[in-house]
């Protein structure tokens, strides 16, 4: 069991949840009964979901709204711009850090709890999911993936983030929106991709943990294959050339981490 008081007590380190959320009405009271346990606030980021989902929402804000928020607003706008108004929310609101969990159940709260604690313990680092999927994820999406993740090892001269796609992490709040403020970042799913290879230009260190995801258990996936990837693309094309901007600066950024002490990875999640 996780040491509640230690997690939100105020001070360098004062987390709360964030949950980006569109149409999964299914899973989300699941996810909802599973993060009460933590004892931490949290803020429900409805991204113009569909009025049968508003109703459910409302409904789980009111019987739990000593620590359940839910922020609306009708159009659809992206993942990324969910998970921001949600940290926007929590930096107005005096938290240090938002622990970001996906609306669809693929992910364990007890695997968010491991996150917490390292990022407790390492209060300036990044600390990411590292996704081992099960049978349930379809093959396009896991190629896709690696993919990815190539081009973010290319755009960050380094293996510092082992899964640039998962949804499961703990965000340093003042890092990330210094970063949202300052630059023009996609707002749907290149989010995930570009913010962390920001925070790598940045200077901030990454922790990734290897958490095991089964794909969503309501069957619903708001991945666009043509849209997503497309904007995925441009998101690298972009990042590609803001690493050839900042080439001497990444190289000696990575020779100081590569010469200089490390927290010790954590092991796989059980």
């Amino acid at each position: 069991m996780m040491d509640q008081h230690s997690l939100s007590a105020p001070g360098s380190f004062n987390p709360c949840i964030v949950i980006p959320f569109y149409n999964h009405a299914e899973s989300i009271p699941v996810v909802v009964r599973g993060l009460k346990l933590l004892g931490l606030h949290c803020y429900l980021v409805n991204d113009g979901s569909d009025a049968s989902c508003d109703a459910i929402l409302t409904d789980l804000s009111n019987q739990e709204a000593s620590w359940l928020q839910v922020i609306r607003y009708q159009l659809n706008q992206g993942k990324g711009k969910a998970v921001m108004t949600g940290v926007e929310a929590a930096e107005r609101d005096g938290y240090t850090h938002v622990a970001q969990i996906d609306a669809d159940g693929q992910h364990r709260v007890q695997d968010l709890i491991q996150l917490l604690q390292l990022a407790e313990r390492n209060p300036h680092y990044m600390i990411t999911g590292y996704g081992e999927f099960d049978a349930s994820v379809p093959r396009s999406r896991l190629y896709g993936r690696y993919i990815t993740h190539v081009w973010v090892w290319i755009n960050t001269l380094s293996l510092q983030v082992r899964d640039s796609m998962c949804g499961l992490r703990v965000y340093p709040i003042a890092p990330t929106l210094a970063i949202w403020r300052k630059f023009k970042l996609g707002t749907r799913m290149s989010f995930d991709i570009e913010i962390l290879v920001r925070l790598c230009w940045r200077g901030v260190r990454i922790i990734n943990v290897r958490v095991p995801v089964t794909y969503p258990m309501d069957g619903v996936s708001h991945f666009k294959v043509l849209r997503d990837n497309l904007q995925i693309s441009h998101a690298h094309a972009r990042l590609f050339v803001g690493m050839l901007l900042r080439l001497p600066v990444l190289l000696w950024h990575n020779l100081r981490r590569w010469f200089s002490a490390s927290p010790p990875l954590p092991a796989k999640a059980q």
